[in-house]
């Protein structure tokens, strides 16, 4: 006891400056600075472990018995919970099953039919026996931590590609020649009515053909619509595509902009070099048209690195790297809420202002007519809602002299329960009506 007392001290020290450099190397090497935020509470954890472990010190024999006693109990506490989550699975399935259980349930009472519960892997690998050449979407974002001298901004090319499953089945769309959801002959088309650019919403995720709002458009105009959305692209990269793909015959170009995350992805994108060539250097273009097979190989090497970490998380070393870790605890921790909370909204950078005005100054140089279309997230009607961010970003459109088609005022407000156009009004993505009525609202507003 007496060498245990002696130790305890400067063994906390040693361990607490040890968490700090960790958890530096982890948010500013690892990671680049791109989720600097996250770690922001282990900074404050170890900083203040440090603080403790210099006070142990200078406090009495009795004390630092107690102290003793009680760290190890509450360590050893932790794991004993942690082991019981993992032996039980609590742990992996606890929070998942939950929503899944609801979405599974109302998908048979609605349809009759039952809901798809396989994982992406899962789906992915029994379609792999079938086609050999499926794939699997890979989002322009999983290239901003990388150092390649290629930055794609699409997926792989005249593919089916597995997208995602929140409706009770799997999406799964045929890729256009440069990897976009598109019929591929749209791009022999001499005119095209509409150019979409944006994130997930825009791209039509998680429902399939002709029920994307590009789809729709296409049915509603009876003309030619080509979209050029992808997963999770931001401001930054949607600007970059439309540097790289925009063609001479488009007549609108629909700028979709979704509330929900469109400025906090445009934060991780300001760190590429690449992606920041194209607002210093307006000649600056990688010629991607010209380069989609080192886009597709480049995307089926992300999709191989996703099955080796698969294995690699199935692996024993994993797993206990996991318990020591305490993963299983610390999910159940950061995600028990009784009610959704307002999340902070984030900073509006000048660089969107900047974005804005040079790809309305690219579409007018095009020929093009140039619209802003603003979708509203889940949360707007869930919880009491912040309107500075939205105000913000349409003072900056209407700044800019660009028509702003708001779906919240043209089509979520005017519903007398907005959630409906959310599966199974849960936080997900819009459903096939949402989708349906937010392309309704963007071709009336431009018939005008």
């Amino acid at each position: 006891m007496i060498l245990i007392k002696k130790l305890f001290s400067p063994v906390c020290l040693i361990i607490s400056i040890f968490l700090l450099v960790y958890f530096f190397y982890r948010s500013e090497i690892h990671w680049n600075g791109t989720i600097r935020d996250y770690y922001f509470i282990y900074y404050l954890i170890s900083s203040v472990l440090i603080l403790f472990s210099i006070i142990t010190f200078y406090i009495s024999e009795k004390i630092k018995i107690y102290l003793i006693i009680t760290s190890i109990s509450f360590v050893f506490s932790l794991y004993a919970l942690e082991a019981y989550l993992i032996f039980n699975k609590i742990g992996k399935v606890f929070w998942a099953e939950r929503q899944l259980h609801k979405r599974v349930k109302l998908y048979k009472q609605q349809t009759g039919k039952n809901y798809d519960i396989r994982t992406r892997s899962e789906i992915y690998n029994d379609l792999k026996k079938e086609d050999e050449n499926i794939a699997a979407d890979v989002s322009p974002r999983f290239y901003l931590n990388q150092q390649n001298k290629l930055f794609p901004l699409s997926g792989i090319s005249n593919s089916n590609t597995i997208n995602c499953n929140v409706n009770g089945y799997y999406s799964i769309y045929q890729t256009d020649r440069y990897g976009f959801n598109n019929p591929d002959t749209e791009w022999d088309k001499k005119e095209i009515e509409h150019l979409l650019i944006g994130d997930t919403y825009a791209y039509g995720d998680c429902v399939n053909r002709p029920d994307d709002i590009a789809s729709v458009l296409r049915i509603l105009s009876k003309r030619s619509v080509l979209n050029l959305a992808y997963d999770r692209n931001g401001p930054l990269i949607e600007y970059a595509t439309l540097r790289e793909y925009l063609k001479p015959n488009v007549k609108n170009v629909l700028w979709v902009y979704y509330e929900g995350d469109d400025i906090s992805e445009l934060d991780n994108e300001l760190n590429s070099e690449i992606l920041n060539s194209y607002l210093k250097d307006l000649k600056f273009s990688q010629n991607l048209i010209s380069k989609q097979n080192q886009i597709d190989e480049l995307a089926i090497q992300k999709i191989e690195g996703r099955k080796e970490k698969k294995k690699e998380r199935d692996s024993l070393n994993f797993k206990l790297l996991k318990f020591i870790k305490i993963l299983n605890l610390r999910n159940i921790l950061r995600q028990i809420q009784l009610q959704p909370q307002p999340q902070p909204q984030p900073q509006l950078q000048p660089q969107f202002k900047e974005i804005l005005k040079l790809a309305k100054e690219l579409s007018t140089k095009n020929n093009s007519n140039f619209y802003f279309v603003y979708l509203p997230e889940y949360q707007r009607y869930k919880t009491s809602y912040n309107n500075n961010l939205y105000n913000q970003v349409k003072q900056i459109v209407e700044e800019l002299n660009i028509p702003f088609i708001d779906i919240h005022k043209e089509v979520f407000e005017k519903e007398a329960n907005p959630l409906k156009l959310f599966p199974f009004e849960l936080d997900l993505h819009y459903n096939v009506e949402g989708y349906r009525k937010v392309a309704e609202a963007i071709q009336k507003f431009i018939s005008k």
